[in-house]
């Protein structure tokens, strides 16, 4: 559309405007393009920001976990997509992950094991590595702390089991959650994760601390060592 070469939202016409629709309807009356139009302010020679932002939604199938996981490289590939604008869009995604954890990770007690996923999935779900976790309870199973214990994937990082016992008995924790992600989506346990499992849960029996679970996080889904019995 030739008439919105280079031009900024406060150029367009009236009902065009995300902002100004915005201000009148509300942010629920905007599709998620108009929202991202906003955020980009510009299109490019072709397009505007609704479309723009309308094109790059539909090759992440408008679906805003994908596009929160992609890379500022990837969003600049787009005609009109600027390292500031690409930033711009991944930090708007990044609060609203934020605001959510909010609600969802304020889990207090541990009682079953969509508990566990609810407390820790939106800080992992969306990485591109694995990363490897321990929650620490005590006796009523109520969160005491966390701590990430290793980065990179199991079978590439060691896993040290006496720093893991230690910060336990430093905790006071009477049991112990362990949980690490799939990037790959696969939540199906390698050999790695069920030895690394058994490794762990038989030094804690040593100490009298309980190994609850394990859990291995995916996007939207989980696998739990203890729901199948493993532990």
């Amino acid at each position: 559309m030739a008439e919105y070469e280079k031009l900024s939202i406060k150029m367009w016409a009236v009902e065009d405007r995300p902002r100004e629709k915005m201000l009148k309807h509300g942010f629920a009356a905007l599709s998620n393009a108009e929202l991202m139009a906003i955020l980009i302010g510009s299109g490019n020679r072709n397009e505007t920001a609704v479309e723009l932002s309308r094109r790059i939604l539909n090759d992440f199938d408008n679906n805003l976990d994908e596009l929160g996981r992609a890379s500022v490289d990837k969003l600049k590939t787009y005609k009109g997509m600027g390292e500031a604008k690409a930033i711009n869009v991944l930090a708007a995604l990044e609060l609203g992950r934020r605001r959510q954890s909010y609600s969802r990770g304020n889990v207090k007690k541990i009682t079953q094991s969509s508990d566990i996923f609810d407390f820790l999935s939106l800080e992992m779900c969306d990485l591109q590595h694995e990363e490897f976790w321990i929650i620490f309870l005590d006796r009523s199973n109520k969160i005491i702390d966390k701590t990430r214990i290793s980065q990179g994937g199991l079978s590439g990082t060691v896993i040290d089991v006496r720093i893991i016992m230690k910060q336990a008995l430093d905790k006071l924790a009477s049991s112990i959650i362990l949980a690490h992600n799939h990037p790959s989506g696969n939540i199906n346990p390698s050999q790695a994760d069920t030895e690394i499992t058994h490794k762990i849960n038989n030094a804690a029996k040593l100490l009298d601390i309980s190994v609850l679970d394990h859990l291995i996080i995916s996007k939207h889904q989980f696998y739990s060592f203890a729901d199948e019995g493993l532990l």
